[in-house]
């Protein structure tokens, strides 16, 4: 909130997929406009995924272009910075962006300028950058996949959303939440019965329900219930349906084996490395986390080459952990 309401500076929400990061920048936005000094109305809240962007149309969609920059370019575009004057961006995984938009966004954040394709002089435009993103960027870095610079100027304020699996006390709030979404949407009151929603929550809240895809399978789960039970309250027959369908999804995605020939000590390690992992930025981080005494003793420390290392002998990799491939332990 203090974040929000005092500072312009560009903002960075890391999480995996389904974690909320739309959420949480339509929120942010919302306490901006709220706390807007009287006369200083904020702009408009723009939003893209820049997995969609694509070659000439990347810098078109963003920056815009001029009547004939490129073949199709048939009438001058405004892209969408110039539609955030005055407000809010918001470019989720901005992972997925090339690096000559990069360095044109990059220029965006620093000077308020950019050049629209085709253009001839530079355009203005005053917004604040909130960026999303599921990937490491500084792994994205190292790689060359991703520039130093506007990673270091999209850092200031960065916050990392936990998986559903590791928010706990947000389920039963969130249940909450959906039932009365789908009240006002149906015109009707929509509720479990007390037995019903004691076994879904348990479910839910259960080490071994990862929820892969977070809140989009949790959102996924109400919404199949609701409809399903129609103008009824959702008794167990339809929880008990709906959990089946979830396991039997999660184990077509082929990662709920892990665990099934594990010794119980085993077991108990990998789950709580799993955990330090999901909630750490990088795979560095985690093995600081994860070695921190060990490694005081090493003349040299590479603490992720350890944790890669460790993750293999469960056919394990970062990317499957950052990705909420569902790993069942």
């Amino acid at each position: 909130e203090q974040v929000a309401s005092k500072s312009t500076a560009p903002i960075l929400l890391t999480g995996a997929t389904g974690v909320g990061k739309t959420q949480l920048a339509r929120r942010i936005y919302r306490l901006k406009k709220s706390t807007s000094p009287v006369g200083a109305e904020l702009g408009s809240f723009v939003e893209v995924n820049c997995a969609t962007l694509r070659g000439d149309g990347a810098m078109s969609t963003l920056f815009g272009h001029e009547k004939g920059a490129f073949t199709g370019a048939l009438a001058r575009r405004e892209g969408l910075l110039q539609t955030a004057d005055g407000g809010v961006l918001f470019l989720d995984e901005i992972g997925e962006l090339g690096l000559d938009e990069q360095a044109m966004l990059l220029r965006a954040i620093e000077d308020g300028t950019y050049t629209p394709l085709g253009a001839s002089r530079p355009a203005r435009s005053s917004f604040q950058l909130i960026a999303g993103t599921n990937r490491d960027l500084f792994s994205a870095v190292r790689r060359g996949r991703f520039r130093e610079d506007l990673l270091a100027r999209i850092d200031l304020w960065s916050f990392t959303l936990p998986a559903l699996a590791d928010r706990i006390e947000d389920l039963e709030p969130n249940l909450n939440f959906e039932l009365e979404r789908h009240s006002i949407a149906l015109g009707r009151k929509v509720s479990f019965n007390q037995e019903a929603r004691k076994r879904f929550l348990k479910f839910a809240a259960d080490p071994q329900t990862t929820w892969n895809a977070n809140f989009r399978d949790f959102g996924a789960a109400i919404t199949r219930m609701v409809t399903l039970a129609g103008t009824h309250r959702i008794s167990l027959p339809f929880v008990d349906e709906e959990i089946r369908r979830l396991q039997a999804g999660w184990r077509r995605l082929g990662a709920d084996t892990t665990g099934q020939n594990l010794d119980l000590f085993d077991r108990v390690q990998l789950q709580e490395v799993i955990k330090i992992c999901r909630r750490s930025p990088s795979l560095a981080a985690a093995g600081r986390t994860l070695f921190a005494v060990s490694r005081k003793r090493k003349a040299t420390q590479n603490d992720s080459d350890r944790l890669k290392k460790y993750l293999a002998k469960f056919d394990l990799t970062w990317a499957d952990l950052k990705n909420s491939v569902n790993v069942n332990i």
